[in-house]
């Protein structure tokens, strides 16, 4: 199986949805750490994320058709792994990764308060590629809080961050 290699900056993708689950309508709440993900689009402003074809997120954003990406800095790195490393379809990753919510202005979804920048999103398309889907978002809101290093990472459980 070929790898791909290569240092990626790691996002932390935030979705919400009514879901069916055992026979009942469950609010939820998610995160999934990415770091398969780029802009798309100048006009409209998009962006472009990859999520694999069995993660929990996917159902997520399936059914409400909205995300937000929370870009975070190298000193969010062991929450990002606890994050990537942890489904949230038993588990409240939020409360789990001491994560504080906030409500997003544009979508019905929440994102990072400790987030440096975010983008809210709507899902304009969505493109089978392999194992992974990749939803194009139209971006609804933006912002960069703080300047600040990120996330990078470089392979499995190894980071790095800018200089």
């Amino acid at each position: 199986m070929a790898s791909i290699t290569g240092t990626r900056q790691v996002v932390l993708v935030s979705c919400r949805a009514q879901l069916d689950m055992l026979g009942k309508k469950v609010h939820k709440d998610n995160i999934i750490a990415l770091s398969w993900h780029m802009p798309v689009s100048f006009n409209p402003v998009m962006y472009a994320i990859a999520i694999g074809k069995t993660r929990f997120s996917r159902k997520i954003i399936d059914e409400s058709g909205v995300f937000v990406v929370n870009f975070i800095s190298d000193k969010l790195e062991e929450k990002a792994l606890f994050v990537g490393r942890n489904s949230g379809l038993h588990m409240d990753k939020w409360s789990k990764a001491k994560l504080t919510k906030e409500e997003a202005e544009s979508v019905d979804c929440c994102r990072i308060k400790q987030a440096i920048g975010y983008l809210e999103c709507e899902v304009a398309s969505q493109v089978e590629a392999g194992d992974h889907i990749i939803y194009f978002g139209k971006v609804l809101k933006q912002e960069l809080k703080k300047n600040s290093k990120r996330l990078f990472q470089v392979e499995g459980n190894k980071f790095t961050t800018t200089v």
